[in-house]
């Protein structure tokens, strides 16, 4: 949110330098994230003057140029070429000397001293459109003949240099969405010092005209729209605002539009109350209804798309037709235009909820829905009324000509709340003096109805929507007094605590370290996701009020969330990605909540980034298999079941499910080519999801032994043995463990062969098998005793043949 200094001062009586009222707003609350200094014309019209033309003479060499001079006030008249059909002697007008920078929008140039045609150009006579201060080219700016020659037209114009301050405002400080709002902030914190008031415009001149223009209004549900203010305006001229109006605008980032919307605007930004003008004339029925839209009903809106409504997007209407999506955004047929006589004047208070869910529903994110879904002040609707029909009157001309319509069936009063200066010295650890206390809550707007010895008994404003407990009353304090000014405690206190084994934080940031050394990057992802990725919609558990569709529901799977950041990055020219993310995953299964900790890994494109002495190879399957394993050994699980996977939906083309002891640890695999093709991603990609819950539980369980390094050495025997093609390795390596437990140290596969010159049906593995004993040398007789063994159960339990 925006904030302009100068208009600040409108409602406070500062002379700080910008950087120290940003300081104060920040200890405040009201985090400035940024100053930026502007000026009310781009460039503020810096090397400019005010000039006298001298003499005039026709370029010898160019029919629509003339040779001019001009003073300037410095001494020697300058030699100016200039093109205009206007200029003349004796004329005042604007002089850009060398050296000046002039805009165009985006664009600049720079004054230089150059010759035209041969001749000498000392600079530039100007036209309004080339210094930002009008549209006009027809010719160059002709002043009034009084204009002080030498005068910066800075001064002439009376530029105005602000410095406007960009405020990351939290959703709870409805308070301070308008300029007034910040006044009044940064007048409390003042005020602890030097006594400080914020002066509101006041609106007494309020009064009607006539009464030749009503409009009546109805409002079906005053649940969703508490209170409803409005007034007409007769005998308006629609046209473009003064220059006060429109560099106030600019100054936040707004272009002026027409004096009454920009009015409308102004209003908004200073008290932060939304109001909505119409046309009318174009009001059917002289009634203004309030009611829910009919659902599917189609709506064009200011921005020119037709926008399906839903059932339960309040809107603002007509006797025959929908006019304007309440406190979201305005009609395309109900808006003011250039000719516009006269105007339906809105200032409401709509349910924040209602609002937040239509503009998320519509996707639309204006001014009016970011102040009432954070819940505007119902009690500040007709001083806003008063003072944008004020400033209409004041700027388009006009006549007030209806009483104001105010429908308020339920007021909404202050907040009661009880504080006690025992629970507020507590909390901010500090004894603050009784009567700085109320001095703050005074300076914030809180009534204090009744005073004790042990508190007070206040009553909060309804535009403080936080504020309605005792403790938010105590921040109230603490934030103006000032967080920095409560001293640290010269003794600490705390309880000891015993940590729960394994930590989870050792182990996650145990496997984090592997894999970040493997070349991974670890990724962050929101828990919210699309119902659409997932078949099954009776477990998934849904919000209840979704920001948006994408963000409908909780994950079930981190899977979509990776392939998301995938395509991401392949869309910006990254496609060798290893990632990795640590969160959670959520079920409902008969009502039955569940939560579980989750690590997710990804693998796709190069193994290697493009180098000229780096192979090409890509990442598959046996890679991310080999850093699975790499995790399970870093905690000591060298024996563990393998089975199929176990993924719903056909999310893994292949891949399989590891287990210890029987509780299940991480499934793996390629992910399916049609998901793939679902996210547009043509690289193949490899995906592991762990449960990090069971892999605690088996680390807790688990007890690592260290064994002291064998003196004797490892022997190796290899066989090549003819299987038929369903036979697993993992038989083979099961199989063989379980003829000698002692001895055989490792079994490997490192030759698969199928196809020419063997049997149909038939496939040759050449398996490798370590032996050794950690208190002697092993014998060849040994070795052969349990080679033996191991070939004969082979045989008999497999049908496998020696080649």
């Amino acid at each position: 949110m925006k904030i302009s200094y100068s208009w600040l001062k409108d409602y406070i009586h500062v002379d700080l330098k910008p950087e120290k009222a940003a300081q104060l707003l920040t200890d405040c609350g009201l985090e400035v994230e940024g100053v930026e200094e502007i000026q009310s014309v781009k460039g503020g019209l810096e090397g400019l003057v005010i000039g006298e033309v001298l003499t005039k003479e026709k370029h010898p060499d160019a029919d629509r140029l003339n040779l001019t001079t001009v003073n300037v006030g410095n001494g020697e008249p300058l030699h100016i070429v200039c093109g205009a059909p206007n200029v003349d002697v004796g004329q005042k007008v604007v002089v850009a000397t060398v050296g000046t920078t002039l805009y165009s929008g985006d664009d600049s140039f720079k004054i230089k001293k150059s010759k035209i045609r041969g001749a000498l150009s000392e600079g530039m006579i100007c036209a309004e459109d080339e210094i930002g201060l009008g549209t006009s080219h027809d010719g160059i700016m002709i002043l009034d003949a009084d204009a002080q020659v030498g005068t910066p037209a800075k001064d002439y114009f009376k530029i105005e240099n602000d410095a406007v301050f960009e405020i990351g405002l939290t959703p709870n400080r409805a308070d301070a969405t308008g300029h007034i709002g910040v006044a009044r902030d940064l007048a409390a914190v003042l005020s602890m010092d030097n006594p400080t008031s914020i002066c509101q415009p006041s609106v007494s001149d309020f009064k009607v005209d006539n009464t030749g223009l009503s409009i009546s209004v109805e409002v079906e549900d005053p649940a969703l729209c508490p209170r409803y203010s409005a007034v007409t305006i007769s005998n308006i001229r629609v046209g473009e605002s003064p220059d006060w109006l429109k560099n106030r605008l600019k100054s936040i980032g707004l272009n002026p539009i027409n004096n009454v919307v920009d009015v409308t605007n102004y209003v908004l930004h200073e008290t932060g109350h939304p109001l909505h003008a119409f046309d009318a004339a174009k009001i059917k029925g002289n009634k203004v209804v309030v009611r829910t839209a009919k659902n599917g009903t189609k709506f064009t809106t200011l921005d020119e798309v037709e926008r399906e409504l839903d059932g339960q997007d309040l809107m603002i209407c007509d006797a025959e037709k929908e006019m304007c999506i309440a406190g979201v955004f305005g009609g395309q047929d109900s808006g003011v235009s250039d000719s516009t006589t006269s105007i339906f004047l809105e200032s409401a208070y709509f349910n924040p909820v209602s609002i937040r869910k239509s503009a998320k529903r519509h996707g639309l994110n204006t001014d009016a829905s970011f102040r009432f879904e954070r819940g505007a002040d119902p009690n500040n609707t007709i001083y806003a009324l008063k003072r944008a029909a004020l400033l209409i009157r004041e700027v388009a001309g006009g006549e007030i000509s209806s009483e104001i319509v105010d429908v308020y069936p339920n007021p909404i009063t202050d907040f009661q709340v009880e504080l006690t200066y025992a629970n507020c010295d507590r909390l901010i650890g500090k004894q603050l003096d009784r009567g700085l206390i109320k001095q703050i809550l005074q300076a914030l707007g809180i009534t204090i109805v009744k005073e004790s010895d042990a508190g007070l008994q206040l009553a909060v404003p309804p535009f403080k929507v936080d504020v309605q407990r005792e403790v938010d009353v105590i921040e109230e304090i603490l934030r103006v007094y000032g967080y920095n000014q409560v001293e640290l405690p010269s003794r600490l206190t705390s309880s000891l605590s015993y940590r729960q084994k394994p930590d989870k934080e050792k182990v996650v940031n145990l496997i984090a370290d592997l894999l970040v050394a493997n070349g991974y990057n670890e990724m962050l992802s929101n828990s919210l996701t699309k119902a659409s990725y997932y078949n099954n919609n009776d477990n998934l558990v849904k919000i209840q009020n979704p920001l948006s569709n994408d963000l409908a529901v909780m994950r079930q799977s981190m899977l979509f969330n990776g392939l998301e950041t995938i395509v991401y990055n392949q869309n910006r020219k990254s496609d060798n990605l290893k990632l990795f993310e640590f969160g959670s995953t959520y079920l409902v299964k008969e009502d039955r909540f569940s939560e579980q900790n989750t690590l997710s890994m990804f693998a796709t494109g190069s193994l290697q980034p493009e180098n000229w002495n780096a192979g090409s190879a890509a990442v598959d399957y046996y890679y991310l298999k080999g850093v699975v394993e790499a995790i399970m050994e870093k905690f000591g699980f060298n024996k563990f079941n393998v089975a199929a996977n176990e993924w719903e939906d056909a999310q893994v083309q292949y891949g399989l499910s590891m287990a210890v002891n029987n509780l299940h640890v991480v499934n793996y695999g390629k992910v399916s080519p049609e998901l793939q093709q679902q996210f547009d991603i043509d690289k193949e990609v490899f995906y592991a999801e762990w449960n990090v819950d069971h892999l605690l539980r088996l680390v807790a369980q688990h007890k690592t032994v260290y064994k002291e390094i064998p003196k004797f050495p490892t022997v190796r025997r290899d066989l090549a043995l003819l299987l038929d093609a369903d036979v697993t390795y993992q038989s083979v390596k099961d199989l063989a463990s379980k003829q000698e437990r002692a001895l055989l140290k490792n079994v490997n596969l490192f030759d698969v062969y199928q196809g020419k010159n063997l049997p149909a049906g038939k496939k040759s593995y050449g398996v490798s098998f370590s032996f050794q004993d950690s208190q002697k040398t092993l014998t060849d007789k040994q070795i052969d005793q349990v080679m033996q063994k191991i070939i004969t159960a082979l045989e008999k339990e497999l049908g496998a043949q020696l080649r």
